[in-house]
């Protein structure tokens, strides 16, 4: 029912930054602060990846091969979750994707945002 728009991907140099931002719409402040939302990325010729999630009250997790690089927040006001991507590496050049959780194999997927790190 929510649709989530993925923005902020871009080019960067390796150790750069960049801010993603996944938009709702669709749906009220208080229905959005419920939702368990995740962020996937997917590289070419490769299975996608979770990457982090945040909960309803603001817990977190995050895949080993980002902790410590990236956070993720949200703004139940605005209805958005954002990922905050520092220390970037060519690694982490894929397509990024947010998604309400739990996802499942009939869960659909946006367009998703580049992220392109070169080296």
């Amino acid at each position: 029912q929510v649709q989530l728009v993925e923005s902020g991907g871009g080019l960067v140099q390796a150790g750069g930054s960049l801010r993603l931002s996944c938009a709702a719409s669709g749906s009220t402040f208080s229905t959005f602060s419920m939702f368990r939302i995740g962020w996937y990325r997917q590289a070419p010729g490769k299975q996608r990846e979770f990457i982090a999630a945040i909960g309803s009250a603001s817990n977190t997790n995050y895949a080993d091969s980002v902790k410590g690089r990236f956070t993720i927040s949200r703004d139940n006001a605005k209805r958005t979750v954002y990922l905050q991507m520092n220390s970037l590496k060519p690694e982490d050049t894929a397509v990024y994707y947010c998604n309400v959780l739990p996802v499942v194999a009939k869960t659909s997927w946006g367009q998703g945002t580049q992220v392109t790190v070169s080296s």
